[in-house]
């Protein structure tokens, strides 16, 4: 039996699964709120929340509404999220401070980790890792998703590294961070849009259950690092390496240009792939997503029934 941190609220549906050890799959918001725009976002939302339950594991999207943390969110909420102006994209740093004034935050990789391992939830599935942003060396810009999963003890199921990023740099922070990175089903590390990036994989695993029991064997040697757990995204969704590249650069050096980025840098970068895709990106984000969920559902139950 898991007791949540008491900060935070849950549905009764995520609350009972924890008390009773059944398998629960926590859920990001920044995706709905900044990641997609509006109806595809509450539609995937929706329909990977159905996945998972589908699957025979327990959603619970997290975000901050009216400044309580939420684990498990019903359908106006979604909406709230999905369509108004008003809400915050809320990584770690931001959190006391959206919950003080009483806001609405879409949390990030790094928050959903931090919230659901308050929650007692030890499988996360989002769409892609934040990471070291392209010209880190004079900007500095490195996500919080790798310092989060170097102290919080969550699997992170994704497609892999966003493609915006330094992928090279950011496989190279985690192996500095201790963070086992793990790759589904090939020795290739996948990069968000396409299955190759040409990076090798540094650990691969074949199965869900071999995926749990790493989980297991992680946290029962007192190592609190989280893992990240990259699943290709399917073939028939995948944009190939060679054509998103360009894409990705024109995107980028408009951005430069615009002087757009901190936190405002990956929306711009993948709100104008999509334009530059007519659409494309999108069709294949919404299906990495709900393969990832398919495999972090599985990943959830195994992990339950080995606890």
């Amino acid at each position: 039996m898991t007791t949540p941190h008491p900060r935070l609220s849950l549905t009764e549906e995520v609350a009972e699964a924890l008390r009773d050890g059944r398998p629960v799959v926590a859920l990001e918001s920044t995706i709905i709120s900044h990641g997609m725009p509006y109806p595809q976002n509450v539609e995937m939302a929706t329909e990977v929340e159905e996945i998972i339950r589908a699957e025979g594991a327990v959603p619970a999207t997290i975000a901050v509404l009216h400044g309580t943390p939420r684990a498990g969110l019903d359908r106006a909420d979604l909406e709230l999220l999905a369509t108004s102006p008003d809400v915050g994209k809320v990584s770690v740093r931001d959190l006391a401070h959206v919950i003080a004034r009483g806001g609405h935050g879409a949390t990030t990789v790094a928050s959903t980790m931090r919230l659901a391992a308050l929650a007692g939830i030890r499988v996360f599935v989002t769409g892609g890792i934040g990471g070291v942003h392209r010209g880190a060396e004079h900007s500095f810009d490195i996500s919080a998703d790798l310092t989060e999963l170097a102290t919080t003890p969550v699997a992170v199921i994704s497609a892999g590294v966003k493609s915006i990023l330094d992928i090279g740099l950011t496989l190279e922070k985690l192996e500095t961070l201790g963070v086992p990175v793990l790759t589904y089903g090939t020795d290739d590390f996948p990069a968000f849009y396409s299955r190759v990036s040409g990076f090798r994989s540094p650990l691969r695993v074949d199965s869900p259950e071999e995926i749990a029991a790493t989980m297991r064997a992680q946290w029962e040697l007192g190592m609190t690092a989280g893992l990240s757990i990259a699943n290709p995204v399917p073939e028939a969704a995948e944009i190939p390496a060679e054509r998103i590249d360009g894409i990705i650069e024109q995107a980028l050096a408009e951005m430069a240009e615009a002087g757009i980025g901190g936190k405002d840098a990956t929306p711009y970068l993948l709100g104008r792939i999509v334009e530059l895709t007519g659409g494309e990106s999108l069709r294949t984000n919404i299906a990495l997503v709900k393969n990832n969920a398919r495999l972090g559902a599985r990943i959830a139950i195994h992990y339950a029934r080995t606890r």
